[in-house]
Formats: structure tokens, sequence, C-alpha cells
């Protein structure tokens, strides 16, 4: 099976790391990876700030990056999202359309790829320590995955799991929002940050690294000792 690695912004600037475990939890599960370099960023960013032709030419250049492509597959369900938002946005335009729903039907998020198109619940790895996940909301309320990612977890041998308390609250990045409402923002991260010091948890995991380091940021601002990790960290960790 060919699968075309989407980096996302996030994870090809700042924790690069994530890019290297999607692609060898993918490659140890028989997949055939590779990274068109003419990908761009989703348009995420311009799109929900209201520059919507603006974010068109990045949507446009990704849609031609991954034209051949079988499957894309991103370690992020919110960029992710915005490639299944495409259609929508595209509805109609007689050049693009046709494109738009082709890209947004291959694409998937990784933990999604795994459990939902490959079937797969138990990767085969360990990692030892206490972990409680953080569902982002992206994921879970545009892409509709709850279950594949808890899934993966429960069957990693040497984990225990801890369910967050009042998971579904936002951890207040938000994209742009954590810049514009910067003050709420601040109170909605606080907030989280004091129910995954709950759970007593080593490792707060999660499939979204914007988010991650937003709640990780503000846990070392308060002199916790909670570490963040990539769930394709710890699907790709062995002892």
């Amino acid at each position: 099976m060919k699968v075309s690695l989407f980096i996302t912004c996030m994870c090809d600037i700042i924790t690069s790391n994530v890019g290297k475990d999607t692609v060898e939890l993918l490659e140890r599960l028989g997949c055939e990876v590779d990274f068109p370099d003419a990908q761009t960023c989703c348009g995420q960013p311009a799109f929900t700030s209201g520059y919507l032709e603006e974010s068109k030419k990045a949507m446009k250049q990704m849609m031609r990056a991954f034209k051949d492509s079988e499957f894309v597959v991103g370690p992020s369900g919110s960029c992710v999202g915005m490639l299944r938002e495409y259609p929508k946005i595209f509805a109609g335009d007689p050049e693009w359309e046709k494109e738009a729903n082709n890209l947004a039907a291959k694409s998937y998020e990784i933990t999604q790829f795994l459990v939902d198109v490959l079937g797969v619940t138990d990767i085969g790895s360990t990692f030892k320590g206490k972990v409680t996940y953080h569902p982002s909301c992206h994921m879970t309320r545009i892409l509709g995955i709850r279950d594949a990612p808890y899934t993966l977890l429960k069957h990693v041998q040497g984990v225990d799991l801890i369910e967050l308390p009042i998971k579904e609250d936002c951890c207040g990045f938000g994209g742009t929002f954590a810049v514009k409402n910067s003050v709420i923002s601040g109170e909605m991260v606080k907030e989280k940050s004091l129910h995954v010091s709950e759970t007593g948890a080593e490792y707060l995991v999660g499939g979204d690294m914007a988010c991650l380091l937003n709640i990780g940021g503000r846990m070392t601002r308060e002199g916790k000792n909670v570490k963040i990790a990539h769930i394709t960290e710890i699907l790709n960790h062995h002892q």
C-alpha cells in the first residue's frame, strides 16, 4: 500500500520526530511511504481568520501536491480535518471541486488510518509509564475520531492509561484563537493543566502537537513535571 506523508507545518518546523515516528510506524506495517516535496500549509490559519481567497492558494497547492497519491496520512487531526473541508470550500468550482473531493476522500489522520484502513489495533509496541490522553477538538469534532487512539494505546504493553477528567474540554489553543483571545485561552489551558495533574500521569499524549505544546507550555510554567508525547512516539516505542 502506497502512502504519502502529510507532515503538517507544526511537525515540519517544530517537532520533526513526529514525522519520523509516523513514517516508521507505516513502514513497519508494510506501507510504502513517499513525501511530496510540493506540499505546504493546509490553509487552515488563513481560512479560520477569514482570508478565504488567500487560503485557497495553499489549498490548491495541496491538491496539486497529492494529486497522484493513493492515501494521504498526517499526524494531526486538525490539519487532516481541514483537508476534509475542501469539498465544501470548492463546491461548485468547475476546476477544483473534483480535486477537492478526491483529496478529502483519501486523507486520514494516522490513528484513523491504522485502525480503520489497515485494520491494526495492536502495533506490538511497549512503553512503560502512566499515560493520559487529550482528545483534541478538531480530531473529535471534525473528523469524528474518538475510539482509534484509545484502542491503540490500550494495546501498548506497559502503558497505564488513565482517563483525563472532562477530557472533551478545549485546551484553549484553537490556532489563532489563542492569539486573538489570549486571556480566555490562558484560563482554558490553566483548567486543562489542572485536570492533567489530577490524573497523576507522567505523560500527556495526544494526536495534535499544537494542543500538546500549548498544554505542555502551561504545565512547564507551573513547574509541573509532566512530559508531552505525540501518540506516534508511544506507538513507535520499544523497551
